[in-house]
Parts: C-alpha cells; structure tokens; sequence
C-alpha cells in the first residue's frame, strides 16, 4: 500500500486547551483506518484537520503527497459524512445527492446519471424521488455516504456515522460500510467511540487518550497485545492481576501471578516492555474458562466460587473469587448444548493457558 496521508508533528490548541499533542501518523491509499477513544480524546479534532476545518497549530498534514497548510476544506481532495447526516429536509433524495455537483460543468443528463450510480451503490436506487424527510435514520445515513461518494474523493471521513442508528440497524451498516469500502477503493478514516465497531471495521485503529495517540495497530494486535492498562481496559474486556517479575533473559520473561503459580512467557506476550518487580498481567475473559462436572485437563488450574451470573443468552458472564483472591475474575463461557449455567455460590475450578497472559509492566 502507498501512503495517501502523513500528519508530522501535529499539535493544536485552543488556546491554553492542548487538543493534540505531536501526532505522527501515516494512512495508507485504500484503507480503513479508526480514530477510537473516549470523547474528548481528540479524535475528531484529529478528522477536522485533515478535512480542512481546522488548522494545525503546527506540524504538517500532507494528502496525496501535497502539504494542505492553506488549503480550504473544499479544495482538499476529502469529503466527510457527519453524525448529523446533515441531510436538507426540503429537498428530494436526488436533489440532497447531487448536491455537490451544483457548481460542476456537467449536463443534466450526465448529472442524473452520477447520481443514479451513486444512489444504487449505497443500495438506495429508486429512491431518488423520495422526500429526505420521510427517510429511515438508515436511510438518510445512506444519502449522506451517496453525496460524499458522487464527488470522487480520495479520502472519505466519517465523523460518528452509526451513533444514531439503533443497534440492529448499526450492526447491518458496520458490514455494508465495509463492502461499500472495499468496492470503490477510497481510504475511509472513521471516527468513533464504539471498540466493537472499530475492531469490527477497520483495517488499522489509533487509539487516542488526552490527544495522544495511545496505539496503533491492527485490530487483532491491539486486543491480544494490547501495550498498557490504559489501551487493554479500554478495547473489550480485560482482568487485571498483580504480578512480579523475578527474572527476563533475552528468551522470555519469567513472572508470579499470585493464586495463578509462576510462568516463563516470551516477550511478545509484553508489547509495552518488561522490568523487574511489581507489574500487571492482563488476560481476556475467554482465555479464561470453567472446568465444568466430568470435564478433564491438562491446563493449570485453580479452585475459585461463582460470585455473579449475568446471562446473555449465547456466553454467560461470570465473576469469581480465585481461592484466597479478595477480589473477584470475570470469565466469559460459550453456553453449549448441555454446558449448565451456574448459579452464584457455586463451586468450581479457573482453567487458563500462560499463552493468553500479557504483561502491562
């Protein structure tokens, strides 16, 4: 893949607020690419200054190989959905569609074409007589991507697109946002807040905290080898235990988990780096598991009591109390056919592979 977007550098404040603090970052030509984080990270102050909407307070944001300090947002070769979809109630599907084309030398008849293609690519064709007011959220998120898209950007920027959909809807727009990318081939930068959404979409994610970036990696990295507490807390579900590590060769790092026993892992399993004495271990709720009646091992395991159930109908969620652990686990269990859903108070053994274990320093 070619680089289509280098940021150096970056910051921006207003005025004593820091809202981005030196971010270096490269997208490449045809990729999905996320901004998570919580609100008020920087995010979608970081989206902005690519648009155009805001200028860096310094550093460089270069776009197809062309530095954008000075150039409008309109003149940038990007376009940009917003969470308010930003639709015209007064005018017709088409109209909202065409919309950009108003200022382009073109007939009526090349534009109504452009606009057809447009409308049948994001699956709304014959709709383009329809009133936008009489639109389903899903449908007036879908005009929004059929105007950005008529232009032909390089870059499209979706700030939020999904957060007023319900989640049924939500989820069906996560996957058709992802063949609409892979079959016009523009880069789409996606600002969002939802982990599973951009773990779901996204060909690379920049987790930002505080308008930094915290990571950047490919959705499978960032939730298996997540580099800090901060990251792995806040992509999906993650224990958090007290560990020591006694030794670390140049082959692996050896380490206790108290209640857990001693293990040599290798020094992928420690993204962030390893020093000697106290650190966090991290591990996932499914890397973990329950040693259900007439089940059998050969993993380490350890006795521990069911403190709470809460059931979601395929995984049931359970927090337990390790023997001599104050506090409590959580383990996530696939309900299969004929697996029992335990209830609180139960007694059972914690099952866990070293594999899964990283350590957060």
């Amino acid at each position: 893949m070619s680089k289509l977007i280098e940021l150096s550098g970056v910051h921006k404040y207003y005025g004593d607020y820091h809202a981005l603090r030196d971010i270096n970052l490269t997208i490449n030509e045809g990729e999905f690419f996320s901004l998570l984080g919580p609100s008020g990270c920087g995010k979608t102050t970081l989206l902005r200054t690519i648009a155009g909407f805001e200028e860096v307070s310094s550093g460089a944001v270069m776009i197809a190989g062309e530095d954008m300090e000075g150039v409008p947002a309109n003149l940038r070769p990007t376009n940009m959905v917003f969470q308010s979809y930003a639709i015209f109630p007064h005018l017709s599907v088409a109209e909202n569609v065409a919309f950009g084309l108003r200022k382009k030398p073109i007939s009526a008849d090349e534009k109504m074409n452009m606009v057809s293609q447009a409308l049948e690519m994001v699956g709304l064709s014959g709709f383009g007589d329809r009133a936008a007011h009489a639109l389903s959220g899903g449908q007036r998120q879908r005009v929004a991507l059929a105007r950005a898209l008529i232009l032909k950007p390089k870059v499209l920027l979706l700030d939020e697109p999904l957060s007023a959909l319900d989640k049924k809807m939500r989820e069906q727009m996560q996957v058709e946002l992802i063949r609409l990318q892979r079959q016009v081939g523009i880069t789409f930068i996606l600002v969002t807040h939802d982990q599973e959404e951009a773990l779901v979409m996204s060909d690379r994610i920049a987790v930002m905290f505080e308008g930094e970036i915290g990571q950047l990696d490919d959705p499978e990295t960032l939730y298996r080898r997540p580099n800090s507490q901060r990251v792995a807390g806040f992509i999906g579900k993650m224990n958090f235990l007290d560990a020591d590590v006694s030794e670390i060769t140049p082959d692996a790092i050896t380490l206790s988990i108290e209640q857990m026993g001693t293990y040599e892992i290798p020094h992928e399993q420690a993204p962030g780096g390893a020093q000697l004495g106290a650190g966090v271990v991290g591990v996932r709720p499914e890397a973990l598991s329950l040693l259900f009646d007439g089940e059998t091992t050969d993993l380490p395991l350890v006795d521990a009591v069911v403190d709470e159930v809460v059931y979601y109908g395929d995984m049931t969620y359970y927090d337990v109390k390790l023997s001599g652990a104050e506090n409590p686990i959580t383990i996530s269990m696939k309900n299969l056919i004929g697996r029992p859903v335990l209830d609180v108070g139960a007694q059972t053994k914690v099952i866990w592979d070293s594999r899964a274990l990283v350590l957060m320093g």
